[in-house]
Order: C-alpha cells, then sequence, then structure tokens
C-alpha cells in the first residue's frame, strides 16, 4: 500500500502527539494490522498518544502468531495484505468463534467490499484518508463491545460453573423448573416429597446466584438446558 494513501490527519497527528513510553495499566488493545510500514507506526504511534495499547503487524499471519494480551481489545485491519487478505483473517476469526471487534481500514475497499465486511460483523469500514475523529469513533465502538462481549463471556463462565456444581437431582430439578413444571408435577415426576423439591430449588438458586424464576429461565437458556421460544 502506498504511503501516500495514509491520512494526513493521522501522520499530522501522530507527530504532534506527546510521545508516551508505554501505555496505561489496563489500557485497551488495539491490533492494527497493516502492510505499509509507515502508515503503521504512524497510527500506532497516534493511539500509542491516545491512551491505546497499540500493537503493530504486518501480515495477518504475524498478528495471529503474536497476538496476546488480556482485556478489551479490538483489530483495526487493512483488506489489502499479502497472503491471509484481511477479508480472510476476519472470517478465518470468525470460525474461530473469536468475537474480537473488527475496524477495516483501507486504501483498497470498495462498496460491495464494504458491505461484506459489515455483514460479517465488521464495525466499520473506513477509507484512506481517514477522518481522526471518524477512526476514533470506529476504535472506541469496537472497544465498547469488546467490553460488552467480554461481559457476556464472564457472565456465561459463572453459570456454566454454577451449573457444574449442582448435584445430578438438583440438575434435573434446574431443568423441570425452567420449563415451567411446578413443584407438585416435578416431586411426583421425580417421586419425591414436594418440600425435598423445594430444598432442592433453593439449592440451584443459591449455587448459581440467582434470584428468582425468571432468572433461572434466563440462566437454563444461555446454558442451552431448553430452547428459546
Amino acid at each position: 500500500m502506498a504511503t501516500a494513501l495514509v491520512s494526513a490527519a493521522v501522520s499530522s497527528a501522530a507527530r504532534a502527539a506527546p510521545s508516551r513510553a508505554s501505555p496505561p495499566d489496563g489500557a485497551p488493545i488495539v491490533h492494527v494490522v497493516d502492510d505499509d510500514d509507515r502508515g503503521l507506526a504512524a497510527l500506532t504511534r497516534l493511539l500509542r498518544a491516545h491512551g491505546f495499547d497499540a500493537r503493530g503487524y504486518t501480515s495477518g499471519a504475524e498478528f495471529l502468531l503474536a497476538r496476546g494480551g488480556e482485556g478489551p481489545s479490538c483489530l483495526v485491519l487493512d483488506v489489502g495484505l499479502p497472503g491471509l487478505g484481511g477479508e480472510e483473517l476476519q472470517a478465518a476469526l470468525t470460525r474461530a468463534g473469536d468475537a474480537m471487534p473488527v475496524v477495516f481500514l483501507t486504501g483498497r475497499g470498495d462498496i460491495a467490499m464494504s458491505v461484506r465486511a459489515m455483514k460479517a460483523g465488521a464495525i466499520d469500514f473506513l477509507t484512506k484518508p481517514v477522518r481522526r475523529e471518524a477512526l476514533f469513533a470506529a476504535i472506541n465502538a469496537a472497544i465498547e463491545r469488546a467490553r460488552a462481549n467480554g461481559a457476556r463471556e464472564l457472565s456465561l463462565r459463572g453459570l456454566n460453573d454454577g451449573h457444574a456444581s449442582l448435584t445430578p437431582r438438583e440438575r434435573q430439578v434446574l431443568a423441570l423448573v425452567a420449563q415451567g413444571w411446578p413443584n407438585r408435577a416435578i416431586a411426583a415426576e421425580l417421586g419425591v416429597a414436594v418440600r425435598t423439591v423445594k430444598a432442592h430449588r433453593a439449592q440451584v438458586m443459591h449455587k448459581m446466584h440467582l434470584s428468582c424464576v425468571a432468572d433461572l429461565v434466563h440462566a437454563a437458556t444461555r446454558l442451552g438446558l431448553i430452547r428459546r421460544a
């Protein structure tokens, strides 16, 4: 990619921005993949100056091999990369179940390409030269989505841990309560007393940190124990 395609606004802002030796602890991670070395350096410098932990790669393969770090992160991705192209990299992440938000930033895009990228879940498809405001708006939106994804994953992990702690009988009760069975029907189905069903329900609520039946139904749905209506 020709260096001339890099936004003058990004480059000048990067030169004018104060230098920062390292990003602050807990800074959002922005992975930038672009085969234009000078443009890549300018963009990562700009992002670091604005508080991001920016990490640059010149190919999709390099990104996949070197990627790491904890916390919310997103990917700023060029389309016309050597080897593994930008669209191919986005598709590979999707197939792997990787929900990292993607912002495309390229000088080689067209309408059809942008439509495909957005349908595949990209946050935005920006073309060079790009306005700094548009770039940061897209990156901030991507980081917010990453935070939301992380919260959902953490919540689901907690539900899985809670479900794993249940006894076999408690899991039976959970599934039946989630399907709308009343205590007496559950007792008859399992051949136990109603008070025993109530005790199992209380343990389910306690172990899975649930406060009401609606929470229980939602948890069971997320765990795939019952089908969505």
